[in-house]
């Protein structure tokens, strides 16, 4: 009889899931830990600052959460100047000394650490453009790059473009990871769709776009598409949702917004989990015309839903959907209109079956199995 392997203890940062707007890292560490909680290979512990409130998101109620004594600010700096890897991490209120097997630094806060280091990288969206994030998070960012590179064991990204820019910047292919995000969607019942509708005012049909308001996002090429399918008498509004960014673009967005007709075009904002889901699954269609992302996390969702996508060529999102999407240039305003003709017309029911089957194959089950393989891959190259 062959013995089961002992199970890995890993200490994971879970800070991001205070932070005001988790955004898709929150998604990803809550979604994950759900999924490693059920994993019989693994023993997880959460690390985060000095306690202030309940989180955003859940994590198991079977993970316990070491906290430090200082809050988050301070820690992160501390993280990211204390490079000695003499602790794994701040230690918790009884300041007992504690090591797990292996240390999982879910985003940029990369603790000191003896144990081996496992690090998601989500992306290097600062890299790509600087302009977008201020000159403190910059240099923040540029550290913890340097640190994954220099210390950590394996470097885990959640596609293969990522994984391209890690290569590019000096991460060797040997230590990375592929392992591609899951995806979670509650059934929304037909009494929920409709008080939702009610609530926003939402009497036609719409096209639907989820994200944080920014220039990468392509949002004025988005709506120069949709004007075009109000001058063609299609009779559907559009649907935005998501918190304010940076770059200006929420007011270009709302510039461009009142040069269509009044009452076409829905702000919606940040939406509670629950109306995000109501909002994808009443969608007829979605779009997501992003220039780049490590990932697009919402075209995903939207698929969960059964809703048809139009996305990005040559990027992350169509590494992710080889079923239930249409392609397009997203410098074009006119593709992207002819791709949401024929995604809420003709091909909208063939697409829609497409999406169902393609957001299947991805499950926090197996990214949860995956890392536990990296976990090992960890331990084996120490």
């Amino acid at each position: 009889m062959i013995a089961e392997p002992t199970p890995v203890s890993v200490a994971m940062t879970v800070e991001q899931l205070w932070q005001p707007a988790p955004g898709g890292s929150g998604t990803y560490i809550s979604e994950l830990a759900r999924a490693l909680a059920l994993e019989t290979g693994v023993a997880l512990t959460g690390l985060a600052a000095r306690a202030s409130g309940p989180g955003t998101l859940p994590l198991p109620s079977t993970m316990p959460v070491h906290r430090s004594v200082l809050p988050r600010p301070v820690l992160y700096e501390l993280w990211s100047r204390n490079r000695g890897r003499g602790t794994t991490s701040a230690r918790s209120r009884s300041r007992s000394r504690w090591r797990p097997d292996v240390l999982h630094a879910t985003t940029w806060a990369i603790p000191p650490h003896v144990a081996p280091l496992v690090v998601t990288i989500h992306d290097v969206a600062f890299l790509r453009d600087p302009s977008h994030f201020t000159r403190r998070g910059n240099a923040f960012f540029r550290r913890a790059l340097q640190i994954a590179r220099d210390e950590a064991e394996i470097v885990v990204v959640p596609s293969a473009v990522t994984a391209a820019d890690c290569l590019d910047h000096g991460i060797e292919e040997s230590r990375i990871r592929v392992i591609h995000h899951g995806v979670h969607a509650p059934v929304v019942s037909r009494l929920e769709l409709r008080d939702f509708r009610a609530a926003h005012g939402l009497d036609r049909p719409y096209v639907m776009w989820c994200g944080t308001l920014e220039p990468r996002k392509n949002l004025p090429t988005l709506l120069d598409a949709f004007g075009a399918l109000l001058d063609m008498n299609l009779d559907f509004d559009l649907v935005l949702v998501g918190p304010t960014g940076w770059g200006g673009s929420t007011d270009e967005v709302e510039e461009r917004a009142r040069r269509l007709p009044t009452g076409r075009v829905h702000l919606l904002g940040h939406l509670d989990l629950p109306d995000l889901h109501r909002a994808y699954a009443g969608a007829r269609a979605f779009c997501f015309p992003s220039t780049w992302e490590g990932f697009g996390m919402p075209v995903l969702e939207a698929m969960a839903h059964g809703v048809p996508v139009v996305t990005s060529a040559g990027t992350s999102m169509a590494e992710i959907s080889p079923g239930g999407a249409i392609l397009v240039d997203p410098s074009s305003a006119d593709e992207i209109a002819a791709g949401l003709v024929a995604a809420t017309g003709p091909q909208h029911d063939e697409l829609s079956s497409a999406a169902t089957d393609n957001a299947a194959r991805f499950t926090w089950e197996r990214s949860a199995h995956l890392h536990v393989q990296a976990y090992r891959d960890a331990l084996g190259s120490t």
